[in-house]
């Protein structure tokens, strides 16, 4: 994109677009604060399983809302940036699980960053396709 075809694609956005994502950004990143704090109270921090619940369930919940508003109802399209981006882009935490995998491997904990690895990829694709498939069921 040169400068000048910028500009008319900047107008285009508008702020009601970024108050729907901004306020489903806070709604996100505070409910991840609070499940990291229980999953770490009532699992122990020995493994991040609050970023591994996070991030199976945020994979849950974009998999069924892009199908079920894609295929099942038809929504204007400020939701999927409410939903999709806001809230589960704040709320899932790649990040962090990236972080936690590479701290195991710097510490030699082999099996944990395994198991981290694995858990979140396997986990969360099938977290994908289950919100897909509980889309499609509707």
């Amino acid at each position: 994109m040169t400068p000048t075809e910028v500009i008319p694609v900047c107008r285009r956005v508008r702020l009601k677009d970024f108050l729907a994502i901004s306020v489903a950004a806070i709604l996100g990143a505070n409910l991840r604060y609070v499940l990291s704090r229980v999953a770490a109270r009532e699992f122990g921090p020995i493994f991040p399983y609050g970023t591994l619940i996070i991030n199976a369930l945020g994979s849950f919940i974009v998999g069924l809302f892009v199908i079920w508003t894609t295929e099942r109802v038809l929504v204007d399209p400020r939701w999927r940036l409410l939903v999709v981006v806001g809230f589960c882009g704040s709320f899932t935490t790649f990040s962090s699980y990236a972080f936690e995998s590479m701290s195991y491997f710097e510490q030699g904990q082999w099996g944990l960053m395994v198991a981290n690895i694995l858990s979140n990829n396997l986990l969360c694709l099938g977290a994908a396709l289950a919100g897909m498939a509980a889309a499609r069921a509707l």
